[in-house]
């Protein structure tokens, strides 16, 4: 337990030695030096700045948002994405019911949910990437 304290101990000076500038003096890193506090934009990578891009252009790639709510009507379906041509789907077909009602929905035409009556359609999605 006492070595890895000082291995800890000495990994913190040997970062604090680097840290020096060149002439022996302590860097000195500040948010007002580097003009405050970096935003979002600035700090995101990868998939989180992927997201965020997209998001400005009011695209959804990775189905991150609830989906859009329609009518459920046989003229107005549920969209369901799915990169199969089946996907199972939960129906929670009263807005104060605890049951989900789960059945498979096919490409093709729109389909009923076998309790409610609500239609939902399976439409193509392509990956992001």
């Amino acid at each position: 337990m006492a070595s890895r304290l000082l291995r800890g101990a000495g990994a913190l000076a040997a970062q604090a030695l680097r840290a020096r500038g060149p002439n022996g003096a302590a860097a000195v890193r500040s948010m007002a030096s580097g003009g405050g506090v970096p935003s979002d934009d600035d700090q995101a990578t990868g998939l989180e700045r992927e997201i965020m891009l997209a998001a400005r252009k009011g695209l959804d790639p990775y189905n991150i948002l609830p989906p859009k709510g329609a009518s459920g009507t046989k003229e107005d379906p549920n969209l369901v994405p799915s990169v199969t041509n089946k996907r199972i789907v939960g129906c929670i077909c009263e807005e104060d019911n605890s049951t989900v009602i789960w059945f498979w929905l096919h490409k093709g035409e729109a389909q009923r949910c076998p309790s409610c009556g609500a239609y939902y359609k399976l439409v193509p999605h392509q990956l992001a990437h």
